[in-house]
């Protein structure tokens, strides 16, 4: 999930980016790579900046933070942009005079509110999709796909100018998720390597120029996308699907609460600096331990056939995959350089900002299941 919308105190159910790896906070404002007294020109990107918490990156139109600022220096009778009248940074002329309020939501760089609303909503939806009716459920995971595809080709082609072709990705899809919960893994393959073939083909009727980049971009969203989704509708078609499919959500959540809890309390020690300076080793050990314990309660009672020591590596296994898959969103929106992939979920970014962390979670636990209780 995405860089920041799991990193506001206090922690929520919402998801995950750099959530449990923040350093304290006495770190992350004393370094200059925060320092917001002389902003970056427009476009660029701090080499060694979090991407969620630093003004030199390029942030989408719709975040508030710059109106905020404004109405901050408004309010201390200073014009906006940090300056004082003759010019010197007004911070070092008279301290900061930001509110706590203010503050508190600069660390965030979400509107906490807003968040801990839509995450408890969206949670609610999932669970009574996933519980009530499991065909209803296929659908969610659908839209879930065709929406972050959308929001990832937008990306692509504003910030790169690559044109991944939207709708054969957007059918060919849904037609992974939909085959790999009707016919399990080799349906998924085979609908994959169709959607391969549509993209390259649908492709073609466009001029040739950079053919080769656009095709390419199209079958890495297909195989990153809808492809990791597929294992979810897997997961979904045991007896006991729903079951695993919940195991496999919470103790994603429960990975990034821990890694939260713990990095924004000891963490001290960066673990990938250049690519998201806010994690920290300490809270990758967070982590770790709340996601085996969780996973060791839920393999023993929610599980048919589950034992509890299969929960301690099911709870490791989705602790490392869930920050690889981070970390890799993380990469990805650097190169763009933006800080959300949309604006649809308030307070979280886009689907795929919420998408981060489950998706290469997902093929993991699905494997691990199938070896420890079968396919179902």
């Amino acid at each position: 999930m995405n860089d920041s919308s799991w990193g506001a105190p206090p922690p929520s159910a919402g998801h995950p980016g750099d959530f449990g790896y923040w350093s304290p906070p006495e770190q992350r404002y004393s370094s200059p790579l925060h320092a917001e007294v002389a902003p970056a020109p427009a476009g660029s990107v701090h080499d060694g900046g979090d991407a969620s918490q630093t003004r030199r990156m390029p942030i989408v139109p719709d975040a508030p933070r710059g109106d905020q600022d404004d109405r901050d220096h408004r309010a201390a009778g200073r014009p906006s942009g940090g300056q004082a009248s003759d010019g010197v940074p007004s911070e070092q002329q008279t301290g900061p005079v930001t509110s706590g309020r203010a503050r508190g939501r600069k660390r965030a760089g979400r509107n906490l509110r807003a968040a801990i609303g839509v995450g408890l909503g969206l949670g609610a939806a999932v669970v009574a999709s996933l519980f009530v009716y499991k065909h209803v459920f296929v659908g969610v995971i659908v839209v879930a796909v065709v929406v972050g595809l959308w929001e990832l080709t937008s990306r692509l082609a504003e910030h790169k100018q690559i044109r991944a072709p939207l709708v054969p990705l957007a059918v060919g899809g849904a037609a992974m998720v939909v085959a790999g919960y009707v016919r399990g893994a080799e349906g998924a393959w085979v609908a994959a390597a169709l959607t391969a073939l549509a993209v390259l083909v649908w492709r073609m009727t466009e001029d040739p120029e950079d053919y080769l980049r656009d095709v390419t971009a199209g079958v890495f969203a297909a195989f990153y996308v809808p492809f990791l989704a597929t294992f979810v509708a897997m997961m979904l078609a045991a007896d006991d699907g729903p079951w695993r499919v919940f195991t496999f959500l919470l103790l994603t959540v429960v990975s990034d609460t821990g890694a939260y809890a713990v990095g924004w309390r000891f963490g001290r020690h960066k673990l990938a600096p250049r690519i998201s300076p806010g994690k920290t080793r300490e809270g990758l050990l967070g982590a770790v331990s709340f996601a085996m314990v969780a996973g060791a309660l839920c393999m023993h009672f929610l599980i048919d056939g589950g034992v509890w020591w299969q929960g301690l590596l099911l709870g490791l296994a989705v602790a490392t995959s869930a920050t690889l898959g981070d970390l890799g969103e993380s990469m990805i929106k650097r190169d763009l350089g933006i800080k959300d992939m949309g604006a649809l979920l308030p307070g979280h970014g886009g689907i795929m900002d919420r998408l981060d962390s489950l998706l290469p979670t997902a093929p993991v636990v699905w494997l691990l299941m199938v070896i420890f209780v079968g396919a179902g």
